[in-house]
């Protein structure tokens, strides 16, 4: 047996609990802007992806139109911080509805590092920091999707592997539903199949019906 469930715009919140419930896990852009009297703001957004390759753009997604959204339309400029395991009562602390004039950064105890390309700045205790210029911004629906193309990263040395870092390093911290939060847990790894190493068939682990 399934169970329906249809789209209410008369009770659109109980369909985006849905959404968030199955959608899952969501990689969180941990968001720091600043606004035009100078107050640095830090939000978790968990609609967050890569939207271009060449040019590098990100995108992350505000439900309704928050401060990170308001300072980036006047700056034009944020960062992108990684949430890391070992972060996540700070990550959490930064999500709650403080006024315009507070800053996350000092509420939650976190510490600011000077980016070298924009303005706000990047969470020291952060392992990973995208530094974005604003592409776009598009409305939609009661959201609002901030495009930034990204000038400038860094990343700790002591989460590389070789070049590339190590997804048991980062240790990342994902959304899920309700107030769950997820970790990596179990890594798996397997290769893409060729087109030209493509056996015909494919069942998996599967039992034939």
């Amino acid at each position: 047996m399934r169970k329906d469930v249809v789209p209410d715009p008369a009770n659109s919140r109980a369909f985006y609990r849905f959404l968030t419930s199955v959608v899952v896990p969501r990689p969180i852009a941990w968001v720091s802007s600043t606004s035009p009297d100078g107050v640095d703001n830090l939000a978790p957004h968990s609609f967050f992806t890569i939207a271009s390759v060449n040019p590098p753009i990100v995108q992350f997604t505000s439900v309704g139109r928050k401060d990170s959204v308001r300072n980036i339309e006047a700056t034009g400029e944020f960062v992108v911080s990684f949430t890391p395991e070992d972060l996540f009562e700070a990550v959490n602390a930064t999500g709650t509805a403080f006024p315009p004039e507070v800053s996350e950064f000092d509420a939650a105890g976190l510490t600011r590092e000077p980016s070298t390309t924009v303005r706000p700045p990047r969470v020291r205790e952060s392992p990973v920091a995208l530094e974005c210029r604003l592409h776009l911004i598009q409305d939609m629906g009661d959201c609002t999707l901030v495009f930034g193309e990204v000038l400038h990263a860094v990343v700790s040395e002591d989460v590389l592997d070789g070049e590339l870092p190590s997804i048991a390093a980062l240790r990342p911290l994902s959304r899920l539903g309700k107030n769950e939060w997820g970790t990596a847990g179990t890594i798996r790894t397997i290769p893409r199949i060729p087109v030209g190493d493509w056996p015909g068939h494919y069942r998996g682990a599967h039992p034939a019906p």
